[in-house]
């Protein structure tokens, strides 16, 4: 499977090369990187969650690319340009989606309880008068003797 999106991400470059402008290719790199970094940063932050995960990959993709654009829409810049947002965001969505497919979520779930029921303290069962060893039955707690008293 590694292999397969291996080669079918190469044979994108090689071909897109051809038909998209080597301006995209940058942008949507720099968005896999960006969006690496946030990926990592969310991911840290969030202790591993899935969406938080992926969020921060399309939002450092998406902080750079606005950045970009702000800088180009300058006078003296290129102007702003929708499509190389676009292609930083998609870098960014690529590395998001990646990486989920690419983390083990079976050690990241929670795990119940080997054995049966688990009882958490009670402190009301602490003030129950133990009869031959024992925790009193339904019918003994129904008619409590310390109340009679």
């Amino acid at each position: 499977m590694k292999n397969l999106l291996f080669g079918l991400v190469l044979l994108f470059f090689i071909k897109g090369n051809a038909q998209i402008e080597n301006d995209k290719i940058l942008h949507f790199v720099g968005g896999n990187l960006y969006g690496l970094a946030g990926a990592g940063i969310a991911k840290q932050v969030s202790n591993g969650n899935r969406f938080w995960t992926f969020a921060g990959a399309i939002g450092g993709s998406a902080l750079v690319g606005l950045g970009k654009e702000a800088i180009d829409s300058n006078p003296n810049g290129s102007g702003w340009d929708n499509g190389d947002l676009l292609a930083t965001i998609l870098g960014g969505a690529t590395v998001g989606i990646t990486i989920d497919i690419f983390t083990d979520h079976k050690k990241n779930r929670k795990t119940k309880p080997q054995g049966g029921l688990t009882v958490g303290f009670v402190p009301e069962l602490q003030e129950l008068q133990m009869v031959d060893n024992r925790l009193p039955t339904l019918s003994e707690l129904a008619l409590p003797t310390h109340i009679l008293d």
